[in-house]
């Protein structure tokens, strides 16, 4: 992860936005009494969704077990 101060974050602010956005990867602001982290938009939203998504129960396994099944044993009909 790329790390730079606040000044420098300042005085370079839409240079780090496209970075964030190009690179997908954080930058770390370091301040005097704390730091923080600059991520896209696009990224910050995955994140959530993704933790929405590992937060509902037996998702994750879920998650794994289609990961696991061959394309050939998968239906092409919904089960509703």
């Amino acid at each position: 992860m790329k790390t730079i101060n606040a000044t420098q974050a300042r005085s370079s602010l839409y240079k780090l936005i496209d970075d964030a956005f190009e690179s997908s990867e954080p930058i770390q602001i370091t301040g005097k009494r704390t730091n923080a982290v600059l991520v896209s938009e696009e990224n910050w939203r995955a994140i959530q969704e993704t933790l929405y998504l590992l937060s509902i129960p037996k998702m994750r396994e879920s998650i794994i077990e289609g990961m696991n099944t061959p394309i050939e044993d998968c239906s092409e009909e919904i089960d509703w």
